[in-house]
């Protein structure tokens, strides 16, 4: 591939705390998927321990889940600078990924199996819940993603991949969902939305981990940091996806969603 003038930097939150469900995979796919379209990449690990203005010369946002002890670490160093200037990066249009319990702390709250209400970045309108019950909202998922603005890219009819989440998440507006449930539990398990989309920013439960069953939306991340980076329309190359289409083809099948 012949090499390109472009070069993004891949902003990696909590990699020691937030990547409990295989989100590595995520990481792995931006990285490679920029690399063979000829474009430099740097991944850049953001941790607790981080100065904070590390985050400001990245180009794509991604955090992945975790489990409660860890969350509660993370959650404390997101009220400091690190959280307004995440927030800043978002309402500028850089693009991010947030899963699952990186999903919810970008809402307005969080309240947990105690009662306890714990106060959230405030960047999406939305909250979340603990079931009381305890219960877990487990397994495969199909969502049919909502149109988005992009540029060059559109995404497939469906996106595949793996929830395991007790938290119960609640959109201020359903017409801010990322996607509409097909198959699984999505944001609550009542009200058929999944995730959230907002300006270049998606929020969703989905793990698996998502990217590589769905690469179209890793290049609607990438495309839209170069817009921004680059203040123009960048045509992404053809990448060949014969296998990770395939992979969603017999996920679906399983499930018994036609494509």
């Amino acid at each position: 591939m012949k090499k390109q003038n472009y070069e993004l930097t891949v902003g990696w939150l909590y990699p020691e705390l937030m990547s409990t469900y295989g989100d590595r995979g995520n990481i792995i796919v931006l990285q490679k998927r920029i690399e063979w379209r000829g474009m430099g990449v740097k991944i850049k690990r953001i941790n607790h321990d981080s100065k904070a203005d590390e985050l400001i010369s990245c180009d794509i946002l991604f955090m992945g889940g975790a489990q409660d002890i860890q969350q509660e670490i993370v959650q404390k160093d997101l009220n400091g600078t690190k959280g307004k200037i995440i927030s800043k990066l978002i309402e500028s249009n850089t693009p991010g990924l947030f899963i699952c319990g990186a999903y919810q702390f970008l809402g307005n709250y969080y309240i947990d199996s105690y009662g306890i209400k714990i106060p959230g970045l405030g960047i999406f309108d939305m909250y979340t819940h603990s079931d009381q019950a305890g219960k877990r909202l487990i397994g495969n998922a199909v969502i049919k993603p909502h149109q988005l603005p992009t540029n060059n890219l559109k995404l497939s009819n469906y996106i595949v991949g793996f929830e395991n989440h007790g938290g119960r998440t609640i959109l201020a507006n359903k017409d801010l969902a990322f996607a509409e449930i097909i198959k699984g539990y999505g944001n609550n398990g009542e009200d058929t939305t999944e995730g959230i989309h907002y300006k270049s920013t998606i929020g969703t439960y989905l793990h698996g981990p998502i990217l590589p069953s769905n690469p179209e939306l890793a290049d609607y991340l990438i495309e839209n940091a170069l817009v921004k980076k680059y203040g123009k329309e960048i045509a992404l190359s053809k990448l060949d996806d014969t296998y990770a289409n395939k992979a969603k083809t017999n996920i679906l099948m399983r499930l018994k969603t036609s494509y």
